[in-house]
């Protein structure tokens, strides 16, 4: 209509032969058309927003997440005192004496990074895995530390065992997050698209006419993401687990009832983001805007340990974060329900909170 409105001002204005009071390019059809681009642009706020204020705000969260910092302290294991005092007089390194049952299991579960062991003949043995980088400078620190514990130039005879670990790996790491943020993702657009579609073709106002009860509407679509959670846990994690071999310590019914809460709780979510809204355009902006800051704080693809102590309490708070958490926890752990109550209870009052907030706001027309 914009378009027709503008070219019906030329033209009337040229029938009438009125003089023109601007330069005459400006009466242009081209021009005139492309000037109703701009203001068309100008006056959505949710165009402005990812235009403009977008970029800014994932500038800064992924410049406040990688700022500079001060060397990490890694997390190495021994089984004696001795290489306990030798590796203690690296700073670098934050060093814990365990029994050897206890400190395999500790690399294992990636709880440290590498494990010094004595060997025959005054020998060092570092078993760590060599993928990680924080293995390999974890052995660099520590072998510099015994050498110096030493004391002298000619240097202590040393190996390696390389261990890869399934549970110590990054890939270990990614599979829950990117199973977190998948079900995020389907459950807020699957809900939000098609309800604020539905308000826009009037379908909505029709539905209300029928006798169908109006909680059967909203329940359904509850229902349908429920049933498509078996296909989008299983397609994910099986991949992880056959092609990766991601281990899976703990029930696997857990991690299914972990999904069911968290896809809960995200669907949830999402019908509180399309409970007013009018337009596709707006509800696109309303559910990035709901994500983006979860994509990037909640540890999909970096720990959310990057970000400074005074936001961890906000971060622990988001749905996502307590998702990833409980996953990781269940899957490389060996964690059980109880233990990841914490993050249930999180995930419970997201439920609780969108679904009544929701229910109270929903406009059907």
């Amino acid at each position: 209509m914009s378009d027709l409105t503008a070219i019906s001002d030329i033209r009337s204005g040229e029938a009438a032969g009125k003089s023109p009071r601007k330069p005459q390019f400006l009466d242009h059809p081209l021009v005139q058309l492309t000037l109703v681009r701009f203001r068309e642009f100008i006056r959505e706020p949710e165009a402005l927003f990812w235009v403009f204020a977008f970029p800014i705000l994932l500038a800064a969260g992924l410049g406040i997440a990688f700022r500079n910092r001060p060397a990490d302290v890694l997390r190495v294991a021994t089984v004696t005192s001795e290489l306990t005092q030798a590796l203690r007089q690296e700073k670098s390194l934050d060093v814990q004496q365990l029994d050897n049952s206890a400190a395999q299991d500790a690399l294992r579960t990636g709880k440290v990074v590498l494990l010094a062991l004595p060997g025959q003949g005054g020998e060092v043995m570092y078993r760590y895995d060599d993928t990680n980088p924080e293995g390999r400078t974890a052995r660099m620190l520590a072998d510099r530390a015994v050498q110096k514990a030493a004391g002298r130039t000619d240097p202590v005879s040393s190996s390696d065992i390389l261990v890869r670990e399934p549970g110590s790996r990054y890939i270990d790491f990614l599979i829950p997050g990117l199973l977190g943020m998948n079900l995020l993702g389907s459950a807020i657009w699957g809900m939000g698209f098609a309800i604020v579609d539905a308000r826009r073709k009037k379908l909505l106002k029709r539905l209300i006419a029928t006798p169908m009860p109006r909680a059967y509407y909203l329940l359904s679509f509850v229902l349908s993401r429920l049933l498509l959670l078996i296909a989008e846990v299983g397609v994910l994690l099986g991949f992880g687990v056959l092609v990766f071999h991601v281990p899976v310590r703990g029930s696997l019914l857990d991690v299914v009832v972990l999904c069911v809460v968290g896809s809960l709780s995200f669907s949830a979510l999402g019908l509180l983001i399309a409970s007013r809204v009018q337009t596709i355009e707006a509800a696109s902006g309303l559910m990035n805007f709901a994500m983006m800051p979860m994509w990037i704080a909640s540890g999909v693809f970096f720990s959310a340990q990057q970000f400074p102590a005074m936001v961890q309490p906000l971060i622990k708070a988001l749905p996502l974060t307590a998702l990833i958490d409980a996953l990781r926890a269940i899957m490389l752990q060996g964690a059980n329900l109880l233990g990841v109550a914490p993050q249930l209870a999180v995930l419970g009052a997201w439920v609780v909170v969108c679904f009544a907030l929701a229910l109270k706001l929903f406009r059907w027309r």
